[in-house]
C-alpha cells in the first residue's frame, strides 16, 4: 500500500477503548486473596483490642473516612497501628469483609450496629442497604426499636415506615409495653398523624392517659404540651366534659386551660383520622380518557366524581387502590410505545404523577382473544396480571412492582392446558 493510501486509511479508522471485564471482576477477588494471605498489608486497625491488618490503599479507595485519615497530615497517616473508637469489633469485621469482597451480610440482630459503623466510615452502600433492610422488616416486634433508632440517626425512610405501621396498628400498639417506653417527643409525633386508624378520638386520649400514668411523677408535667396534639374538635360535648373532669386534668392546673384554649382557637389542620374517614368504592367503566374518577359511598348510596386535567393522558391498562389510600394506574408511556409506566394520583393537587417505578415491557395483546388486565396490591407490593383464556388453555403473566426499591420485575409466565 502506498504511503498516501496508508495515510488516508489511517485517517478513516477511529480509535477504540476496550474494557477487560474479567480484570474488573477479578481485581477485587485478587485483593481479597491478598488480605486472606496477609500479604502486602501496611497498616493495623485496632478495634476493642482486636487487631485487623489491612491495606491503606484498599481502605482509602472504599471509604472517604479512611481516605481522609491516610492522605492528610493526621497523626494516623504516619502510624503503623491505628486505634478506632466507637466501633464494635465483630461489626467492624463484617465491614472489613464487605470492603474486601463487595458482599454484605445483614440480619436483624446486627443491622443497627452495621448502619452506625457505615455512617461513621461513610460507606453509603452499606448504610443504604441497612436502611432498606430495616424498612422491609418493620413489624409488631420491631417497630418501636426501629422507630427509636431511626429518630436518633435521622433515617427518614425507616422512621416514616414505622410511623405508618404504628398508625395502622395504633389501638393494639397503644396497649403494649413498648408504647409506654416512648419519649414525650415520640409520643406527640405519633398522635399528631392523620394516619391513625382509630374510629374515635377518645382512643387517642386514653392512650395518652395510659402513657402518663405509666410513670405519673415523671410525666404529668408533660401533659400540657401533649394535649394540643389531641383533636378535641372531633369529640362530643359529653366526651369533652368527661376529659375536663378526669383526675389527670384536674390534678395539673395548666391542662384544663390548654384544652379550653385549643377549643377556642380551633385548628383547621385537625381533620379526621384515617379510621374516621368514609370508605368509598372506586368505579371505572371506560373508555378511559374522560378525565374523571367516579366514587360511590356504599352506606349512603351516593355517587361522587372528581375531574382532573386529562392532558396527554394515554391509554390506561389497569387501576387499583392500595391499603394506604393511594390510587395507581398502569399506562403506556406514549402512544405506540411498548413500555408501561405506573402513575399515582396526587389527591391534593388533583393530578397524575409518575410513581417512581421503572418501566416494563408491554405485554402484547392477542389477535383472537381479549385478555383481562388486573393491578392488585398484596402486602404493599403491586402486581400487574394479564390473564387470557383460550380453548383448552389459560395464560397468565405477572409483573411485580416493589415500592420499597422502586423496581419492577417480571416474576413469572404461566400456561395451563
Amino acid at each position: 500500500m502506498a504511503a498516501a493510501d496508508q495515510e488516508a486509511h489511517a485517517s478513516t479508522v477511529r480509535p477504540r477503548s476496550y474494557q477487560d471485564e474479567g480484570y474488573l471482576h477479578g481485581f477485587l477477588g485478587t485483593v481479597g486473596d491478598l488480605q486472606k494471605a496477609g500479604v502486602l498489608q501496611d497498616v493495623v486497625l485496632e478495634v476493642e483490642g482486636r487487631q485487623f491488618p489491612c491495606h491503606r490503599l484498599v481502605l482509602s479507595a472504599a471509604s472517604p473516612y479512611f481516605r481522609a485519615m491516610f492522605t492528610s497530615n493526621m497523626a494516623e497517616s504516619r502510624q503503623k497501628t491505628v486505634v478506632l473508637q466507637g466501633l464494635d469489633a465483630n461489626i467492624f469485621g463484617e465491614i472489613l469483609s464487605y470492603i474486601y469482597s463487595g458482599t454484605l451480610h445483614v440480619s436483624l440482630d446486627k443491622v443497627q450496629p452495621l448502619y452506625q459503623a457505615a455512617d461513621l466510615l461513610q460507606l453509603d452502600y452499606v448504610r443504604d442497604t441497612c436502611s432498606g433492610y430495616m424498612t422491609m422488616n418493620v413489624e409488631r416486634s420491631t417497630c418501636v426499636v426501629l422507630y427509636k433508632f431511626a429518630n436518633i440517626f435521622s433515617v427518614d425512610n425507616v422512621r416514616v415506615r414505622c410511623l405508618q405501621y404504628i398508625g395502622r396498628q395504633f389501638q393494639k400498639f397503644a396497649s403494649s409495653e413498648e408504647f409506654c417506653s416512648l419519649s414525650v417527643n415520640q409520643l406527640t409525633e405519633i398522635i399528631s398523624h392523620d394516619e391513625l386508624d382509630v374510629k374515635e378520638e377518645t382512643t387517642v386520649w386514653e392512650a395518652v392517659v395510659r402513657w402518663v400514668q405509666h410513670s405519673k411523677e415523671d410525666r404529668l408535667h408533660h401533659l400540657p404540651s401533649i394535649l394540643p396534639h389531641i383533636r378535641f374538635n372531633l369529640l362530643t360535648s359529653d366526651d369533652m366534659a368527661a376529659i375536663l373532669e378526669h383526675p389527670l386534668v384536674r390534678e395539673d392546673p395548666g391542662s384544663s386551660e390548654v384544652i379550653r384554649n385549643v377549643l377556642q382557637e380551633g385548628n383547621p389542620n385537625m381533620k379526621p383520622r384515617l379510621g374516621m374517614t368514609t370508605e368509598m368504592v372506586l368505579l371505572h367503566t371506560g373508555p378511559w380518557g374522560i378525565g374523571e374518577i367516579l366514587f360511590m359511598n356504599p352506606r349512603e348510596g351516593k355517587y361522587f366524581s372528581c375531574s382532573y386535567d386529562q392532558t396527554d393522558m394515554p391509554e390506561v391498562r389497569a387501576m387499583t387502590v392500595t391499603g394506604d389510600n393511594n390510587i395507581y394506574i398502569l399506562t403506556c408511556e406514549r402512544e405506540g410505545n411498548d413500555q408501561l409506566c405506573l402513575l399515582q394520583y396526587n389527591h391534593a393537587e388533583n393530578v397524575w404523577e409518575h410513581a417512581g417505578m421503572s418501566s416494563v415491557s408491554r405485554i402484547k395483546d392477542s389477535e383472537h382473544y381479549d385478555p383481562f388486565y388486573y393491578l392488585v396490591e398484596v402486602e404493599r407490593i403491586l402486581y400487574y396480571l394479564v390473564f387470557e383464556v383460550r380453548i383448552g388453555c389459560a395464560f397468565l403473566q405477572l409483573t411485580k412492582y416493589n415500592r420499597h426499591t422502586s423496581k419492577s420485575v417480571h416474576s413469572c409466565k404461566l400456561t395451563v392446558c
